[in-house]
């Protein structure tokens, strides 16, 4: 009995009129970030990139190969366009080549130099950039987007917020058209969005098209307006996985502690050769490096699995560097191992050309090297043959046994392709049907083809199911290279 008295919690004291009641939430809110503008040589890599990436999905739908759009995945027609490539859901080896790629990349580009991905080129960060761009056209700077979260509302607020939303949401619904141009013919649905809204006769945007343009531009809206960094630090998993591929050889964005501390404020005037006899590092405590973080982090803790390699903070370091007259660098892309050693960048570099990294670049460059060989190599049509399951052998004229199939050719170029088929691998074997059809430019088209062998040839195989191979050939003209595709199939002998 008295150890489980010992065992409980002691009751708490009565409140009386005196006692103090303190309230503990559960939930903390995370305080708005309002990032300080910054500029500099990685300031402007991420502004190229930001050009870079929307001139890419902006504008490549709307460019033309012959006739059609270059870049289209027509999923109703099942036909994949990317340039002078045709491809059908039977291609699908090579998006699974691509997806290869871009992961040995991403494990390849992580392993030698972090999160640089998601630092200038990934979704969030540039639709993020843009719209913080706008805010700040909107708002004005670091310092007076603060003072207008802190203000009451008021005609001048409701303008600036609402012109800010305004704007945000006109971004989101072109990058939500963008997106569904990717896969429905843009110039058809800019047509179908015009006849929508009355400024246009024709028929009105489908429903699915007008959900995902919905749905996207909703997402863009809320994760770069409003979630930011919230999506990096808790819903992307890269984040959480990154470790993984991260070594103390690893380029981060670092701070060197050995030359920065112990930071404090100084004058400007005090010459850099002073410092250590003064016991000051080159840190002076200006807390810039976290004003201008887009996830609020101090980089000088340490690496941090929120840390998005922007090098916003080397920046505005090296900047006020510069106007201290110290050294660049205090904060720097280096490694763990280089910071800890003073490491020149020649001995990094050395360094990055570790095994891992030579294992990842092998890898990414024979996969690379056997998916352009595939493509390089790959026939101009497809061929699928399917057994007529309705009519299995049967007997027909003069004793001969047919086998009927269906057989589906898909045209992979731009032009109308004339084809023979024919079938081997059984005696007397021939078709009773068309022999020789034309399929036009990256179109499919399906064949009904009777195969037949004579009573001997029947006798002599016996009942039940007998190798036979179609053999499909494109008709050569003066500029085309020979192409032939062969399809196995059974050829069923009745008892």
């Amino acid at each position: 009995m008295a150890s489980t008295a010992a065992r409980m919690p002691p009751a708490p004291a009565p409140a009386g009129d005196d006692a103090a009641t303190a309230v503990v939430s559960l939930y903390r809110s995370e305080a708005k970030i309002q990032p300080r503008a910054v500029h500099g040589v990685f300031a402007a890599w991420r502004v190229a990139l930001v050009w870079a990436t929307q001139l890419f999905f902006y504008g490549m739908p709307w460019l033309q190969w012959n006739g059609r759009q270059a870049v289209l995945f027509d999923l109703p027609a099942r036909r994949f366009f990317l340039g002078p490539l045709v491809l059908y859901p039977q291609d699908f080896i090579y998006l699974t080549g691509l997806l290869v790629v871009c992961a040995y990349s991403l494990f390849l580009f992580t392993a030698v130099a972090g999160r640089v991905w998601c630092g200038y080129a990934c979704p969030q960060t540039v639709y993020t950039e843009i719209f913080m761009w706008v805010e700040h056209r909107f708002e004005g700077d670091r310092a007076a987007r603060i003072r207008l979260d802190q203000a009451g509302w008021s005609l001048e607020k409701w303008l600036r917020r609402g012109g800010k939303h305004a704007v945000w949401i006109a971004i989101g619904l072109a990058t939500g058209f963008s997106f569904v141009g990717w896969f429905t013919p843009v110039r058809l649905l800019g047509d179908e969005v015009l006849a929508s809204v009355g400024l246009l006769a024709g028929p009105a945007l489908g429903g699915w098209e007008a959900f995902w343009i919905l749905f996207y531009g909703f997402a863009t809206y809320g994760n770069a307006g409003f979630m930011r960094e919230q999506v990096c630090k808790y819903m992307c998993p890269y984040a959480r996985f990154q470790s993984a591929m991260f070594d103390r050889d690893t380029w981060i964005v670092g701070y060197d502690t050995g030359r920065g501390e112990p930071r404090g404020s100084r004058p400007r005037s005090m010459p850099h050769s002073e410092l250590a006899a003064r016991g000051k590092g080159d840190c002076i405590d200006c807390t810039l490096c976290v004003q201008v973080c887009p996830t609020g982090i101090d980089i000088r803790k340490g690496l941090q699995y929120e840390c998005i390699g922007c090098a916003a903070c080397i920046d505005v370091c090296d900047d006020v560097m510069d106007r201290m007259g110290y050294p660049r660098g205090l904060i720097r892309y280096a490694s763990q191992n280089a910071i800890a050693n003073g490491w020149t960048r020649a001995q990094q570099w050395r360094r990055a050309l570790r095994p891992r990294v030579l294992i990842y670049t092998g890898v990414l460059v024979l996969i690379v090297a056997a998916f352009v060989t595939s493509l390089v190599l790959r026939t101009p049509f497809r061929v699928d043959v399917v057994r007529d399951r309705g009519t299995l052998g049967r007997l027909v004229e003069a004793g001969w046994v047919e086998n009927v199939y269906r057989m589906q050719v898909m045209n992979a170029t731009e032009s109308a392709q004339t084809f023979t088929v024919r079938a081997e691998g059984l005696d007397s074997v021939r078709l009773s049907t068309v022999t020789e059809f034309t399929v036009p430019a990256t179109q499919s088209r399906w064949i009904p083809v009777g195969v037949r062998i004579s009573p001997d040839a029947a006798a002599a195989l016996g009942p039940g199911a007998h190798a036979v191979e179609l053999v499909v050939e494109r008709q050569l003209g003066p500029d085309d290279p020979p192409a032939v595709v062969r399809e196995k199939s059974t050829f069923l002998v009745p008892r």
